[in-house]
């Protein structure tokens, strides 16, 4: 870890980003199996928060993220806690500049979920409080997930193809004070999204939506 750098907390601080841009910066984790839905409900967060609140917000998913940022990191359990800390440091980034990063992850661990927001509720320099971290997990019972499959990973999983897949051959530690639930089972995608965007209007976290 270096040693021989400063936090420079000088310029517009995160009030006035979020007073010029009108809008609160803030987190909203996704976090569920493999085919439970989360990158179907970012994806229609995302857009839905744009249109219709005129906020900006962006969405940082799972499988993208691996391209890039973090194509160096495998799935072993060190891989994903790297891969969910630097995750949460970008969002963080994102939410600091006053707009709305939309996570899907599957983040299994409890833990570093935790630290995620642990993050994010800490303030950074030159702030006096932290940034909101929404954690919304997208249940569905790991049977229902094998059935979706659209990409035949559990079904690789099964057969040893791929191993320590979570719900298979590797844990998943569902979120216990989530601030959103959202049961995915017999509900339609906008259902979905509208439990999300509606505890976000009973913070006040939004503005009013566009007539």
């Amino acid at each position: 870890m270096a040693t021989n750098i400063t936090f420079h907390a000088a310029g517009l601080t995160r009030t006035e980003r979020e007073t010029e841009r009108n809008q609160r910066g803030l987190t909203i984790w996704l976090t569920g199996l493999s085919a439970s839905g989360k990158s179907t409900i970012a994806v229609e967060l995302e857009r839905q928060l744009l249109r219709t609140r005129n906020v900006h917000a962006y969405r940082l998913d799972g499988d993208n993220i691996r391209f890039g940022l973090n194509k160096d990191l495998g799935f072993s359990e060190a891989d994903r806690n790297e891969n969910i800390r630097r995750i949460g440091e970008v969002a963080k980034l994102f939410a600091d500049s006053a707009s709305i990063a939309i996570t899907s992850f599957i983040s299994p661990y409890q833990k570093d979920r935790d630290s995620a927001r642990a993050l994010h509720e800490t303030p950074t320099p030159g702030e006096t409080t932290g940034l909101p971290f929404v954690e919304v997990y997208v249940d569905v019972p790991v049977e229902v997930a094998e059935q979706r499959d659209p990409k035949g990973l559990y079904k690789k999983a099964r057969e040893g193809v791929i191993k320590e897949f979570t719900g298979i051959s590797a844990p998943y530690e569902a979120p216990a004070n989530a601030e959103v639930h959202v049961k995915n089972v017999d509900i339609s995608l906008q259902q979905a999204v509208d439990q999300i965007i509606d505890y976000l209007d009973s913070k006040g976290y939004l503005p009013p939506k566009k007539e």
